[in-house]
């Protein structure tokens, strides 16, 4: 509780008027980023929290995952349909303009002191761009990273220029968005919010974590999470390596669903079609984030091309081999082994994960996304920046004569 709140009368408080921050959650991955930031706000006494959920949350074929906000206790403001049942980049570009359309609507009726929107995905483009005609304020967590492999880094950088506040995960990051020309006091070194939950989350121990994904655990396990590569024209025209590879690699395999991208079906298709041949490996549709952390904790390796390879493995000490152009451009710490798309470059690379010798390399191992108290610093700022037309009219270094 803030101190200025707790200075208040009881009649002071029922008067006093709550700062009405929203968020924008569009898929199980960024639910499970923000999900410590969205508590710590909803705890707030000087917070009234406007969750909007759209996107793949509402989409059975993406494991309808608004039933998991609903069940950790959220209060939903609106709920969003915008996603095409589609595979194309055409469905991608529509998507943005159906969610544009409902969010001009929801926002201009909420019209919060600050909207919080997080990462790179297309369609968070929808919200950043009516809420800069709406003249709302937009606050970015997870700016100033490169993913030159896909369209989110262009997303990410134009988010970071249409935002007024920032949190970075790395001290890299808050430089570049710096370097970008944006004010020092608006970018705020923060950590990556998903590794909050190994300080806070309860993580599942393996018994209880083979009961809830109904399987018997083996060694070695690898976690592969794969995704389109949305900046190729063939957005799937790496994955025949992928599979090529996985062939020839013993142990249980355990695949993520792709993000609901352009290419994602046929990556759904051939992953079901290979599970259904390979004994002993599984596909899920849907991990909630505290699974998915528990799964991670139990894995020998983990393979493919999310950001969560490049992000989140390095606070397990996990070997990561990071496949292909999707995160090329990102930091990596000394865990991420990265390998062409060739199938000869996986199998090397997962070789020399296995080793014993690169193990015991990485023992000991620091993040440099960061150390779990993302959410406090994120509610710290958004609860105290003021509301002012300063926050809203950007400044500018002058040109050098």
């Amino acid at each position: 509780m803030s101190s200025s709140y707790a200075a208040l009368s009881q009649f002071e408080r029922d008067l006093h008027v709550k700062r009405k921050i929203a968020v924008v959650t569009t898929s199980r991955a960024d639910y499970g980023h923000l999900f410590w930031p969205l508590r710590e706000l909803a705890a707030h006494p000087e917070v009234q929290l406007e969750l909007i959920a759209m996107g793949a949350h509402l989409s059975p074929e993406f494991g309808a995952t608004i039933r998991e906000i609903e069940k950790d206790g959220f209060a939903i403001s609106a709920k969003l349909e915008c996603l095409l049942s589609s595979d194309s980049d055409v469905g991608m570009a529509k998507t943005i303009g159906l969610a544009t359309l409902s969010l001009a609507d929801t926002l201009a009726a909420l019209r919060p002191d600050i909207l919080l929107l997080i990462a790179d995905r297309f369609e968070i483009l929808a919200p950043a761009s009516v809420a800069l005609a709406l003249r709302i304020p937009i606050a970015h967590i997870e700016g100033g990273e490169f993913s030159e492999g896909a369209i989110d880094d262009a997303v990410r950088h134009a988010l970071t220029k249409m935002s007024h506040i920032h949190f970075t995960s790395t001290e890299a990051a808050r430089r570049r968005i710096i370097a970008m020309d944006e004010e020092e006091w608006r970018v705020h070194r923060a950590g990556a919010p998903s590794l909050d939950h190994l300080r806070r989350s309860a993580l599942p121990s393996r018994a209880e974590l083979q009961l809830r994904l109904g399987i018997t655990l083996r060694n070695p396990a690898i976690v592969i999470a794969y995704h389109p590569v949305t900046i190729a024209r063939n957005t799937v025209q790496e994955a025949d390596a992928l599979f090529a590879a996985l062939e020839a690699i013993t142990g249980q395999l355990l695949f993520c669903y792709p993000n609901a991208d352009a290419g994602s079906r046929e990556l759904i298709e051939r992953t079901r079609a290979f599970v259904a041949r390979r004994e002993d490996s599984h596909v899920f549709v849907n991990l909630d984030r505290v699974t998915y952390w528990g799964l991670l904790r139990q894995a020998d390796l983990f393979l493919g091309n999310s950001s969560s390879g490049i992000m989140e493995t390095p606070s397990l000490a996990l070997p990561a081999v990071n496949i292909g152009l999707r995160q090329q451009g990102r930091e990596r710490a000394k865990n991420i082994l990265d390998a062409s798309p060739h199938a000869t470059a996986i199998l090397a690379a997962v070789e020399q994960a296995r080793s014993a010798a690169f193990r015991n390399s990485i023992s000991g191992m620091i993040n440099p996304y960061g150390e779990g108290r993302a959410a406090e610093k994120i509610v710290e700022v958004l609860t105290t920046v003021p509301l002012t037309l300063e926050l809203l009219m950007k400044r500018h270094r002058p040109e050098p004569l």
